[in-house]
């Protein structure tokens, strides 16, 4: 059977911190140690090989979360890197379904890591006949 490309683009611009290490960043929203949940469609009731993109900045630690559909990606999500990044994670250890979705990103508590998350892009595949 034959599948064609979707994707959802999302506008993170979130900026997660502990109380005392914050970025200078006047276009990220101050969140602290987690996004709200941002929602996407996903009009096919059987999404295949979905994997996101991620645009990030200054990640310091490995140990941050995505969550899609409460659920977190497995393995590390976000590697650190000084300044911007681009990284493209496959999602694992959670499910996109058909319709309404959601996605987080929720940083290790444990770490005096601040970042920030700026465009995020899900992808997944879906059959042609629908």
């Amino acid at each position: 059977m034959p599948h064609r490309a979707n994707y959802a683009t999302l506008f993170v611009r979130s900026h997660l911190h502990p109380p005392d290490e914050t970025l200078d960043l006047d276009w990220a929203a101050d969140v602290g140690d987690a996004t709200d949940e941002f929602e996407f469609d996903v009009p096919t009731d059987d999404p295949q090989d979905p994997y996101i993109g991620i645009q990030a900045f200054d990640v310091g630690e490995y140990g941050h979360e995505i969550e899609i559909n409460g659920q977190a990606l497995s393995g590390f999500d976000i590697p650190p890197n000084d300044g911007w990044q681009y990284w493209v994670d496959t999602i694992t250890g959670a499910q996109l379904v058909g319709g309404t979705n959601t996605i987080r990103f929720v940083r290790d508590e444990a770490s005096d890591d601040a970042f920030a998350i700026g465009t995020i892009t899900v992808h997944w595949k879906a059959p042609v006949d629908e």
